[in-house]
C-alpha cells in the first residue's frame, strides 16, 4: 500500500492479572512477529515507578529482543538522558551494537528530571497560553489542545522518582552539550580540556544510528536539526504539537556527515481488529490507562474492557484524557490505514512508528499482523 516504513514502538506493557515477567516474554514473541511481518526498527521505550510498564531499561530490553530476531532494526525511544552520561549510554549500545552488529539505534530523550542546568528543587516556568479548541492540518488531520504536565510534573510521585534516578547533588548536563558528547564518543574523537582522549570500547566507530525523540517544537526539535541527526515526533504523546514539532526540526536542519535531508518518524497509537466494533472493544482501556499516567499516579497495569468500564468518569477526568483518546487510530485495517495515511501526509513522515497496547497478547499480536498485511502489502 505504501513505501513508508512501520516500526514499533513497544512501552514493554504490563496487563491487569499479569505480571512484569510475561510482559518481557510477550516483548520478545512480538519482536519475533515483527521481525517477520516486515517491520522496519523495534523501539523500546523507558519509564520507571508505572505499575503498568515493564520497560524500565531500554538497553536490557533490546538484549533480549536481539537474540530472539533476526533482520529488524532495534532500538530505544528513547533512553531518558537526565539521569545519564553519554559515556554510560554509549558504552551500553557499543555492547548491543557488537552482539548485534549494523542494527542498532539508539534514541535520545530530554527527560524533565530537572530542567537542563537547573536545580531539581526549583518551580517549573508558568505554563504558556494554550489553544482551547481543536485545529487541523490542511488534509484534516486532529490537532487537539494540548495537554499541559504542569501538575503531573509537580505530583509526588515524579519527585520521588527523581529523586531516586539522580545522584546526590548531581548536575545535569545541556542537552545540547550531551547530545555532541555522544556524537564525539562514538565519533572516537572525544578529547577532554587537558586533551585526553576517551575511546569506549564498545562504542567508538559503532555503526549506531542517533536519534533525538521529541514531543515538542523546543529544544530537541532544535538539536536534532542543528546536530543534522534524525528526528522522531510523538503523536500519540502530544498529538497537538506534532505539525509544529516536525517543522521546527526542518527549519533547524543542517546537513551533517550521516545524514544529507532531514528525516522523521512521527508514532500513533494504534488498536486495529477484524472490524471497527471489535477494535473499539480491544481499545476500551485505554482511557482509563492514559487518565492512572495523566493523573499523576503511574501507569497502572493495562485494563480488561469489562474493569474499564466499573469506573465512572468525571467531566474533568474525560477532559484530561481527550486528546488522546482522540487521537487513537482504532478499527478495522482499512479505517487505521486511512488515517495512518493522514497521519503520514500531514507530517511528510519518513517512517511511522506504531505503539499498540490492548489486554489480550494475542490481539495485540494480530493488530501489528493486519496493519503489516494492509501497509506493507
Amino acid at each position: 500500500m505504501s513505501t513508508v516504513p512501520l516500526s514499533v514502538l513497544d512501552l514493554v506493557p504490563v496487563v491487569s492479572g499479569s505480571d512484569a515477567g510475561a510482559a518481557v516474554r510477550n516483548a520478545v514473541d512480538l519482536a519475533r512477529s515483527a521481525d517477520a511481518l516486515g517491520y522496519s526498527r523495534y523501539w523500546v521505550a523507558e519509564h520507571h515507578l508505572n505499575p503498568g510498564v515493564a520497560g524500565t531499561s531500554p538497553a536490557v530490553v533490546l538484549a533480549l529482543l536481539g537474540g530472539a530476531t533476526e533482520r529488524i532494526r532495534l532500538g530505544s525511544a528513547a533512553v531518558l538522558t537526565a539521569h545519564r552520561t553519554a559515556l554510560s549510554v554509549v558504552e551500553e549500545f557499543g555492547l548491543l551494537d557488537a552482539a548485534f552488529p549494523g542494527r542498532i539505534d539508539l534514541g535520545l530523550g530530554r527527560s524533565k528530571l530537572r530542567a537542563p542546568g537547573k536545580g531539581a528543587g526549583e518551580a517549573p516556568p508558568p505554563p504558556t497560553p494554550v489553544q482551547q479548541d481543536n485545529r487541523y492540518a490542511p488534509n484534516g488531520l486532529l490537532l487537539p489542545p494540548p495537554f499541559s504536565p504542569g501538575a503531573l510534573l509537580t505530583s509526588p510521585r515524579f519527585a520521588l522518582q527523581a529523586a531516586l534516578l539522580q545522584q546526590p547533588g548531581a548536575a545535569t548536563p545541556h542537552y545540547d552539550r550531551l547530545v555532541a558528547d555522544v556524537l564525539s564518543l562514538l565519533a572516537g574523537t572525544y578529547r577532554s580540556e587537558p586533551g585526553v582522549e576517551a575511546r569506549p570500547v564498545p562504542g567508538a566507530g559503532a555503526p549506531i544510528e542517533l536519534w533525538i525523540m521529541g514531543s515538542s517544537p523546543g529544544e530537541s526539535a532544535e538539536v536534532a536539526g542543528q546536530q543534522g541527526l534524525r528526528f522522531g515526533a510523538n503523536y500519540h504523546v502530544a498529538p497537538s504539537a506534532v505539525i509544529d514539532a516536525v517543522t521546527a526540526y526542518r527549519t533547524a536542519f543542517r546537513p551533517s556527515a550521516g545524514l544529507a535531508a532531514p528525516y522523521v518518524s512521527v508514532s500513533a497509537d494504534v488498536v486495529v481488529a477484524d472490524d471497527d466494533e471489535t477494535a473499539r472493544e480491544l481499545a476500551t482501556g485505554y482511557a482509563l490507562w492514559t487518565l492512572s499516567i495523566r493523573s499523576g499516579q503511574g501507569a497502572i497495569p493495562f485494563p480488561t474492557p469489562e474493569e474499564a468500564r466499573v469506573h465512572t468518569w468525571t467531566d474533568e477526568e474525560r477532559a484530561l484524557v481527550q486528546d488522546r483518546v482522540d487521537t487513537q487510530f482504532v478499527g478495522s485495517a482499512d479505517t487505521v490505514v486511512r488515517r495512518l495515511a493522514q497521519l503520514q501526509e500531514a507530517t511528510g513522515a519518513d517512517e511511522l512508528a506504531i505503539t499498540t497496547i490492548t489486554h489480550d497478547h494475542a490481539d495485540r499480536v494480530r493488530s501489528y499482523e493486519l496493519l503489516a498485511k494492509a501497509w506493507l502489502g
